[in-house]
């Protein structure tokens, strides 16, 4: 996804910031999207996840990281797949997974999508956050193809 553009970058300067983020980010997202959730440990990635997996719920809906599970699947229409990949050792795990299939039916969340090797989606957007002011703060950079750049330039209308 590095050679994708950058569409938008955001400052989220406290956990407040990041859920609207992921509340925002949930309005616009459909079957068949897929987020690649990139960034080191602690940076925000399962925090971003659960905001938008409650706002696509509808309340407050438990949400754990799929650290040990690999994959928690949601029954909203569509699915939410929110995936975390840090202990796969090769692609073809993921496969066994399911995420082929569900990267066109189910809107997928993917922390450390760099372990999908040649499986990542063209048609992803990457989200790459970062720690800002030792921690204190966030930023995430979107980078993506296809309509991605008009879809995020909705972000801010309504």
């Amino acid at each position: 996804m590095q050679d994708a553009p950058v569409l938008l970058s955001l400052n989220l300067p406290d956990a407040d910031a990041t859920d609207r983020f992921g509340i925002a980010m949930a309005r616009l997202l459909r079957a068949g999207d897929v987020l690649l959730l990139e960034g080191p440990i602690g940076a925000g990635k399962t925090h971003f996840a659960r905001a938008l997996i409650r706002a696509r719920l509808g309340g407050p809906e438990d949400v754990p990281s799929p650290t040990f599970t690999l994959v928690q699947v949601y029954g909203a229409d569509p699915e939410i797949w929110h995936a975390d990949l840090y202990r796969l050792t090769h692609p073809d795990e993921a496969v066994e997974l399911g995420l082929e299939e569900a990267f066109d039916t189910a809107i997928c969340l993917i922390e450390w999508p760099e372990r999908l090797g040649d499986l990542l989606p063209e048609k992803a957007l990457s989200l790459q956050f970062s720690l800002l002011d030792a921690g204190a703060s966030r930023r995430v950079l979107l980078r993506g193809k296809a309509d991605w750049g008009a879809r995020l330039a909705t972000l801010g209308q309504g």
